[in-house]
């Protein structure tokens, strides 16, 4: 009998996104990699990995180069946050109220020009479905929006995915074994 393919997956959040108090889901914005005792504890929280994945996005390079300067890791342009279209930019305080949405509602929201979360959800499931077939240990540096959408494919619910927070330079872990996603652990920190 072959034992179970298993691979941990372990996905970060970037660190603080610089953003003026602006959305930015694709603006390509910096990071605040100043919390050094939070980066030491994510480090050591992690520990060795086999495989390291990132989104192109600056902060996601920064957060990276702060927890591993030597690593080589593989960008992925699977992995961006979610496009929010013609909100990008646009002070949170002057985004438009969208009333009250269920979550599934919420999931299937479209901004003008951008894409819905669960337009995320499907965009991210072939990044996610690959990294889970690198087996062993695999650490994918991203954004809250890709977090939320490994676990909607662990959850088998995009609405669910949505229920989650996400914290910078927090640790969500996943077992997956012969393609069944089960989560770990979520938002975990180490400030």
């Amino acid at each position: 009998m072959k034992p179970p393919a298993t691979t941990e997956l372990l996905l970060i959040r970037h660190a603080p996104a610089i953003t003026d108090g602006r959305l930015s889901g694709r603006r390509d914005v910096a990071a605040d990699c100043t919390n050094l005792a939070a980066l030491a504890g994510l480090r050591a929280a992690v520990g060795g990995f086999d495989h390291l994945l990132i989104s192109p996005a600056l902060r996601c390079r920064q957060t990276v180069a702060a927890l591993w300067p030597d690593a080589a890791p593989i960008m992925d342009a699977r992995l961006w946050e979610q496009d929010f279209g013609a909100w990008e930019g646009v002070a949170f305080a002057d985004l438009p109220d969208l009333g009250p949405l269920s979550t599934a509602d919420l999931a299937a929201h479209c901004p003008p020009q951008g894409e819905s979360f669960a337009a995320l959800c499907d965009r991210l499931r072939p990044a996610l479905i690959d990294a889970a077939g690198l087996r062993d240990r695999v650490v994918i540096v991203a954004h809250a929006g890709p977090i939320r959408a490994a676990l909607a494919q662990a959850t088998g619910s995009v609405a669910v995915g949505l229920a989650f927070q996400i914290a910078p330079l927090s640790l969500t872990r996943f077992m997956v074994t012969d393609g069944r996603w089960s989560v770990a652990s979520v938002n975990g920190t180490f400030a």
